[in-house]
């Protein structure tokens, strides 16, 4: 079986601030939203987000992980979100290779961004 993408689905407790902070903080666009539930779309990157599923209860919201999405330029990029967002860690050049940072948004879910060190304009 061939999987060919996967789209995130993240809980959140209000949708319509999530829909603000991902539209003007991350330029996203919401092409589809009904009542509990919006579709996120970025170029190639899409995200659906949801209020829980009443199907499977939990204590909270929450996520063991991150999203990691990888920009043209991770340096304008940061340039234009540390002030915009929580920072959880600053643009650093990582021993793997990476050139990344991280947010977290607004329900608290840590985004990071990077990319390959040889392909940053600044090392």
């Amino acid at each position: 079986m061939k999987l060919n993408r996967v789209v995130p689905m993240l809980w959140v407790e209000n949708i319509e601030q999530t829909v603000v902070f991902y539209r003007d903080v991350l330029g996203f666009d919401c092409p589809g939203q009904l009542e509990g539930w919006a579709c996120l779309v970025n170029h190639e990157v899409e995200l659906m987000i949801s209020l829980p599923n009443p199907h499977e209860p939990s204590e909270k919201l929450g996520f063991t992980g991150s999203l990691y999405f990888q920009p043209d330029d991770v340096d304008l990029l940061w340039d234009d979100l540390k002030d915009k967002a929580p920072v959880v860690y600053p643009i650093e050049n990582f021993t793997y290779g990476m050139r990344e940072f991280a947010i977290r948004d607004n329900n608290g879910y840590i985004l990071q961004f990077g990319k390959p060190i040889e392909s940053c304009s600044a090392t």
